[in-house]
């Protein structure tokens, strides 16, 4: 879907400028690090089921990128590169970054065209992030600095293929997506997934909802997937924005007993603009691995977060996130490993140097 998520798009956290400008063509830059103390002390030195700031007690690069936007009436060009390990995990379980390591590189890579006379109508073609959750894979452009559970394990994280999105009205639009299997650039059921994706904006609220199916077992067109991904964004005035996630995931299994995996989560997240420089946000969830498909554990997992936010300039933010994470079973290292504890508590100090827009 051509709309961005909804933390991203709020009313309190507008996107700067692009660094520079050229005869049609836009640069950006971000620098993204942090340090995350684990009152576990893990002997693995891994943060459990985290997906970006995932390494225990030393200071360690997230994301270092570049971005490239050209645009014009009709076509366009969006590619970001860089490194970090942000983007070797979210390509770690992709057959074409592994065979083509250059893959690991991008993020983003695709072509749009903009027809006329079609009121805004947007067609894109290559890898784009997933247009499900309420959060990106930016953590400047989120409220919190981690990222939720349903992000990390309910959802996919980008997609390849072609996808559109169309006004239907002033208020209303809606698209279609024909994209590869989740996280994968080629070589896994290609262009056998479809998406629907739709948006309702008011006022005051932000209505999106998204559903893709399609096959993505590696090596059969069999045991389809299915995903229901709503949110909805609470505008009510500049100084704070709320919004509540759902979403629902279904894999049929292949030539076992169990004919299914699913999954369920909810969270609900709020944003406090204190002064012009300083914010305050809150996450609270629930996620329900009901057969262990996501986590390897069949468990029901719960967290809250607190973050406080200081932008010192408009090139740099810190934020400073207080996260605890419990599970209705011993499930989190302790140590040296030889015991598990049924929670966690980490405390997380990020920071962002940005230039230009998150897109």
């Amino acid at each position: 879907m051509a709309a961005a998520q909804t933390t991203g798009t709020g009313a309190d956290n507008p996107a700067p400028a692009p660094a520079l400008k050229y005869d049609g063509w836009a640069f950006s830059a971000l620098v993204d690090g942090y340090i995350t103390y684990n009152g576990n002390h893990p002997a693995s030195g891994a943060n459990q089921l985290y997906n970006f700031n995932t390494q225990d007690d030393q200071p360690e690069l997230s994301l270092a990128k570049f971005t490239i936007d050209k645009s014009n009436a009709v076509f366009g060009l969006h590619v970001d590169a860089g490194f970090g390990e942000t983007l070797r995990l979210i390509h770690a379980g992709d057959p074409a970054a592994i065979d083509h390591k250059g893959l690991r590189y991008l993020e983003q890579a695709y072509a749009i065209v903009k027809p006329g006379h079609t009121h805004g109508a947007e067609f894109d073609f290559g890898q784009f992030n997933s247009s499900a959750g309420a959060e990106v894979i930016e953590s400047n452009a989120n409220w919190n600095y981690s990222r939720s559970l349903l992000f990390a394990w309910a959802i996919p994280a980008y997609e390849f293929g072609f996808r559109s999105n169309v006004p239907i009205s002033k208020e209303f639009s809606a698209g279609f997506q024909l994209v590869n299997a989740w996280n994968t650039v080629w070589g896994n059921n290609d262009l056998k997934n479809i998406g629907i994706t739709t948006a309702l904006t008011k006022p005051h609220y932000t209505w999106q909802v998204n559903y893709c199916e399609g096959p993505n077992h590696m090596g059969s067109t069999g045991g389809n997937r299915n995903l229901v991904d709503t949110t909805v964004l609470l505008t009510p005035n500049d100084k704070f924005n709320a919004y509540v996630n759902f979403d629902y995931g279904h894999d049929n299994r292949i030539g076992t007993a169990v004919s299914h995996d699913n999954w369920t989560g909810v969270a609900g997240a709020a944003r406090l603009q204190l002064r012009s420089k300083t914010a305050l946000a809150a996450r609270i969830e629930w996620f329900g691995d009901r057969t262990g498909f996501a986590t390897g554990v069949i468990q029901n997992l719960k967290e809250v977060t607190i973050s406080g936010e200081r932008k010192q300039n408009k090139y740099l933010l810190t934020r400073l996130e207080f996260r605890h994470d419990w599970s209705d079973r011993p499930f989190y290292e302790l140590g040296s490993g030889a015991a598990v504890k049924t929670y966690m508590d980490t405390l997380t100090l990020g920071v962002v140097v940005s230039a230009g827009p998150y897109k």
